[in-house]
């Protein structure tokens, strides 16, 4: 049961962390975290081509009620992502262009809906960063409760306050600050690995998965 709880924001990631995973795909990512989290059902609504990363700002509120969304914009820290478990509903609107609007001026780096939004014109054409289930017109209630910086659920993943959140047009993942640094090196290994069957492919000595040449021939 959802009750009204605001907590304090968690320590945001340190920005070194955030810049040397802004040039990993999240397929990479998901790869090297057993490709177990992700956020199922989610997709990009906004003007796609940059990654999206920074330190998940959660809220938790009641199906097509976006009080508490209003009052983490209050909360909202230069270099967050906002993370909103609308329970998965689709049948009212939980923010829009307004709303998104207000969190880029304060510094927030993207949206992670678990619901609906509205506005999806205006949002395909601009580059702030918001992913969500669905668009529809309908807009919210007011009322609450709702709940800030409280583990939430999105799309089947739980993505607790503090995490390190990446979106882009794969979707989301996201994990804990603490295996920020282990987690990087497994995902450059790979980087390096796929760099290198690219470069065979194109010089066409690429041999297949069981070590056959690829190709007609094989």
């Amino acid at each position: 049961m959802i009750g009204n709880r605001i907590f304090p924001n968690a320590a945001q990631a340190d920005p070194a962390t955030i810049e040397a995973f802004r040039s990993s795909a999240t397929a990479i990512i998901s790869d090297n975290l057993e490709r177990v989290p992700g956020a199922i059902g989610l997709r990009p609504f906004h003007k796609t081509g940059e990654v999206m990363i920074g330190t998940a700002l959660t809220v938790r509120v009641p199906a097509g009620d976006n009080l508490f969304i209003h009052k983490a914009l209050d909360q909202i820290r230069p270099g967050d992502v906002l993370v909103v478990d609308g329970e998965g509903h689709e049948n009212r609107a939980l923010v829009g262009e307004i709303m998104t609007s207000i969190g880029a001026s304060r510094g927030a780096v993207g949206f992670v809906i678990n619901g609906s939004i509205r506005d999806a014109g205006a949002l395909a054409q601009s580059s702030f960063p918001c992913f969500a289930r669905s668009a529809i017109h309908r807009g919210p209630y007011k009322n609450g409760p709702g709940e800030i910086n409280v583990p939430v659920s999105i799309g089947g993943f739980v993505i607790e306050p503090g995490d390190i959140v990446v979106g882009d047009e794969d979707g989301i993942v996201a994990f804990p600050q603490s295996i920020a640094g282990e987690l990087l090196n497994r995902v450059r290994t790979q980087e390096a690995k796929e760099a290198e069957i690219m470069k065979s492919i194109a010089e066409g000595t690429y041999k297949g998965a069981y070590g056959k040449p690829s190709g007609p021939a094989a």
